[in-house]
């Protein structure tokens, strides 16, 4: 459908649906929905389903807002806010969203910002003309998350224009050929790293993921044919925040990309967090870096964020709808519905098939499956984690086994997932007793990710959140937990003879500050180091794991090696990826089952064993595609 064509279609059905009294001023494209303006918000809102009946006659999403001239300056709006909100609701700020004609009002007692039935907000409603939300004030601050917002405000008139841009393409007319459908590796497959896929009917293209190799120089095959030029995309997808998925989505702007990027609102705030750290890092090492802030920033501008449930057009023949996939903060299963139904297929990205400390379960139910990219990192015959039970029973055994003799612990972490499960645990068994307390040290990027946790409690399972804003018991805001924030602060935790726990970045061991404790501590046999988390062929935990002795640096211009010595333990169970058992069950509870499975984001003989055992189990189809392969799926 053309853009001319869908804009008369939304006006024919403003005129079956709305009553005379309401009426439209404007109505425009923004990315993939479409947004109706009008002076008589109240009255359009409390309309009944007015907004439903429109949106189903046009089997699109549709969005009403106030028309900008009916919105007070947000100077005077905020006076009024402050003035007719109660004292006791604590608002700290305000963020006022042009885009949207929305303001986002932050407090400590949402109810009393609220009022009794929504008074209070329906009658700010009508004073100021801007639509108000309350969210409750994040217990940690989030610098990356205001950081974000005030981002957004200072673009507001350029994103408006992309997002336009965006919707007129995703209008435009199909072809009029039989819909096709094909997937294409262009990296991940028969390895763990560089995660990246196209998507790609007679219509569309879409790129699902765009990651680094944490054990390697390796990008994703950009030379692929089907790829070029890379503003033929229509989309880009990103699964979750991880860089092994996200880490050169910055090179797809640098080299073309002016397309959006689609992913869930924590997952662009953890990836703007992870790549500029990237940057940072690269800088530390002076190393080339592949890209620049400018090209995060781009990033940030041109991600449209959804929620978990919502489908979205993102192509002239592709929805999308994001599901939780249970492995860290906003990771979504990314299910595209192909056509007119002709095809639905979902990428898996890595998921958890169990309830953690932090999530519930990945979601295994939709409303129509035909094939699935699912990831086989533990996917071997043997790849069988201990329960979350066992695995806090072993890292107890353990901390007090290095504790006691006084040593340190090294725990490697990713910044995002694992860090905050080991910390809910560590300050479970200290509060409990059966840990002693000591200082736990979070080094690198810990603490900011976990304030965007607290940001977004709708993600958390429900069980944390109604620990942390119910029972206003915030585990994480623990005194046993210190912000290393400092090289100053790092070296007196070096040099200190007093037992402690660390937990620091990179959680492969391939840099970072983790490996500044792991020289000074290495050569000491009273020390130990714990892997929780999952260590790909080439990193540097990897060749720990398998029995590294002798390990050399470079200092400057000259070499220093050291003697490994302390204990070196792994422990599976805190994994966020499923085991062998976990991703049999998540396909044995599919609803529906899919005809064709395709493994990917798993060591070769790994993926190869779980596309064995699925097939002989469920009769599907099984499949384990070399990179640059591409499968016909319709």
């Amino acid at each position: 459908m053309s853009f001319d064509s869908l804009i008369e279609q939304t006006k024919e059905a403003l005129r079956e649906v709305l009553p005379e009294s309401v009426v439209v001023t404007d109505i425009e494209l923004e990315g993939p929905h479409i947004v109706l303006y009008t002076k008589q918000l109240d009255s359009f809102l409390s309309g009944g389903d007015l907004l439903r009946q429109i949106a189903q006659r046009l089997h699109r999403r549709v969005l009403v807002r106030s028309d900008p001239a009916s919105l007070i300056d947000p100077k005077e709006a905020e006076k009024l806010i402050r003035e007719t909100i109660p004292p006791e609701a604590e608002i700290p700020q305000l963020f006022f969203e042009p885009e949207t004609g929305e303001v986002s009002i932050e407090a400590s007692n949402p109810g009393a910002a609220i009022g009794r039935g929504g008074s209070t907000l329906n009658d700010l409603k009508r004073r100021i003309g801007w639509i108000p939300t309350v969210v409750r004030t994040p217990p940690i601050p989030s610098k990356t998350v205001e950081e974000v917002r005030i981002h957004l405000r200072n673009v507001f008139d350029e994103r408006r224009a992309f997002l336009k841009k965006v919707g007129m393409r995703i209008a435009r007319d199909r072809l009029p050929e039989k819909l096709w459908v094909r997937n294409t590796a262009l990296g991940g497959y028969r390895e763990v790293g560089r995660s990246a896929h196209l998507l790609s009917s007679q219509n569309s293209k879409i790129m699902i993921d765009c990651g680094l190799d944490p054990g390697s120089d390796r990008t994703p095959y950009f030379s692929a044919p089907e790829l070029l030029p890379l503003d033929s995309l229509d989309a880009v997808v990103i699964t979750h925040a991880h860089l092994d998925h996200v880490g050169l989505v910055p090179v797809l702007l640098k080299y073309g990309y002016k397309g959006p990027i689609y992913c869930t609102a924590p997952t662009r705030d953890l990836m703007t967090l992870m790549l500029l750290d990237a940057i940072k890092v690269v800088n530390q090492e002076a190393r080339k870096g592949l890209y620049d802030s400018s090209h995060v920033r781009e990033l940030v501008q041109r991600v449209i964020p959804l929620r978990w449930g919502e489908t979205t057009d993102i192509s002239s023949d592709v929805r999308l709808t994001l599901h939780n996939a249970g492995h860290i903060l906003g990771s979504s299963i990314c299910h595209f519905h192909m056509g007119d139904g002709d095809h639905n297929l979902a990428y898996s990205g890595d998921i958890k098939f169990e309830r953690s400390w932090l999530f519930n379960p990945a979601t295994n139910r939709f409303p129509r499956l035909e094939t699935l990219v699912l990831e086989s990192t533990y996917g071997g015959f043997r790849d069988v984690q201990p329960t979350r039970q066992q695995a806090t029973e072993d890292f107890t055994h353990l901390v007090n086994k290095v504790l006691s003799r006084r040593g340190h612990l090294i725990v490697p972490v990713f910044a995002v997932g694992r860090s905050q499960e080991v910390m809910l645990v560590l300050e479970e068994k200290m509060r409990e007793g059966k840990i002693p307390q000591v200082p736990v040290y979070l080094d690198g990027m810990i603490f900011e990710a976990t304030a965007i946790h607290t940001a977004y409690p709708e993600f958390l399972n429900s069980q944390l959140r109604t620990q942390i804003f119910q029972q206003g018991d915030n585990p994480f805001l623990s005194d046993i937990f210190h912000r290393v924030d400092s090289s100053t602060m790092r070296m007196g935790i070096l040099d200190s003879k007093e037992p402690c726990i660390v937990l620091a970045t990179s959680g492969m061991m391939s840099g970072g500050p983790v490996m500044e404790y792991f020289r000074a501590w290495a050569h000491d046999e009273n020390n130990g180091l714990l892997f929780v988390g999952y260590q790909a062929d080439g990193t540097f935990g990897r060749r720990l794991q398998r029995g590294l002795s002798e390990a050399t640096f470079m200092e400057g211009p000259r070499q220093s090696g050291v003697t490994v010595r302390l204990e070196l333990a792994t422990i599976e169970g805190f994994s966020g990826h499923s085991d062998r058992v976990q991703l049999m069950n998540f396909v044995a509870s599919l609803d529906p089952r899919p005809q064709r499975i395709i493994l990917n984001h798993g060591e070769e003989s790994k993926s190869l064993d779980l596309s064995s055992s699925l097939h002989k189990r469920f009769n599907l189809e099984s499949r384990v595609p070399y990179n640059l392969e591409a499968i016909r799926l319709l």
